[in-house]
């Protein structure tokens, strides 16, 4: 069987942001029991050693989330959390005592002003404190940012890396549903940008996990600049990773609405779900088709609803 790098799980779609970019799910609002978790893990074990609690809702607003990492941890997976970071620092101790073992930071500009236009609420400065506390903590970090903040502010988060161990990723906007009418940056510009800004982007020769990344360190710095760029530096062909929602759905790409319901096959045998999984990995894509004007079964919701 062939194993996928990691799965996106997404035990919550429900958010406490509001972000102008992102209208909210048409789904109901929806957290996965812990019954359904424990139910779920043993089934996802053959396929990764890596769950990554992600997709459309904060996995901080989750009453069970340390609950979930523990059986997460017993089962033998590593638990990497995607959060927009202004609940984290609160609830940091017990997930740390629950086992943990990273986090990604959503977070595109340390600009006040520009973070209550995106997000429609205060919290920059909660999240920068909560960066700071996981890495004194010894937590791997990463902060993942969409580049549609004014250029000076692009070049101020780069910066958190230059005094940090950590990483920032700036991962190109997709064309996905709404976000067909934002504009990003590609990484070309991204490069041009930072070069101006902080000297020579020479490549990073270590390993920072086994996503699509290719990272840069400028003089001086401590930490890391990634790219992921899924348009202008197409990697289709190196993409292991499947998005299940908190409603049961396995994702397979984030371009197409394509898929498999899961969450009805729980209550019946392992052999029927994993003859689901095994024919949506077996159908998944082979490349996105961005550059194609339409396409059948394409994403109509943004990145931030899917997992982007």
């Amino acid at each position: 069987m062939k194993r996928l790098r990691k799965i996106y799980l997404e035990i919550s779609n429900v958010c406490n942001l509001h972000c102008t970019f992102c209208p909210g799910t048409r789904r109901e609002k929806r957290f996965m029991t812990a019954d359904e978790f424990a139910t779920l893990l043993p089934k996802l074990c053959p396929w990764t050693d890596y769950l990554y609690f992600h997709l459309m809702g904060e996995p901080l607003c989750h009453p069970e989330l340390a609950e979930f990492l523990r059986l997460a941890g017993d089962a033998g997976f590593k638990v990497i959390l995607t959060t927009n970071g202004t609940l984290l620092e609160e609830q940091l101790p017990g997930l740390l005592a629950a086992g943990l073992t990273g986090v990604n930071i959503s977070l595109d500009t340390l600009n006040e002003r520009t973070f209550r236009q995106i997000t429609r609420r205060e919290g920059v400065g909660r999240t920068v404190k909560a960066i700071d506390t996981c890495l004194a903590a010894g937590l791997p970090v990463k902060v993942n940012c969409v580049p549609i903040a004014p250029e000076e502010e692009l070049v101020e988060l780069a910066g958190l890396a230059k005094g940090r161990s950590l990483a920032v990723r700036f991962i190109e906007l997709m064309p996905i549903g709404l976000g067909k009418d934002l504009c990003g940056r590609s990484e070309d510009e991204l490069r041009a940008l930072l070069e101006r800004a902080y000297g020579p982007l020479v490549p990073f020769e270590g390993r920072l996990g086994s996503g699509p990344s290719r990272y840069v360190s400028p003089p001086g710095f401590q930490g890391q600049i990634g790219f992921i760029s899924s348009l202008s530096h197409q990697f289709c062909h190196r993409c292991n990773r499947v998005r299940l929602t908190a409603n049961g759905f396995l994702k397979t790409c984030l371009q197409y609405d394509k898929g498999v319901w899961l969450r009805p096959l729980l209550s019946g045998s392992d052999e029927t779900l994993e003859a689901a999984i095994l024919t949506a990995v077996r159908d998944k894509p082979a490349a996105h088709q961005f550059a194609q004007r339409q396409v059948d079964g394409g994403e109509r919701h943004i990145m931030s609803q899917i997992g982007g």
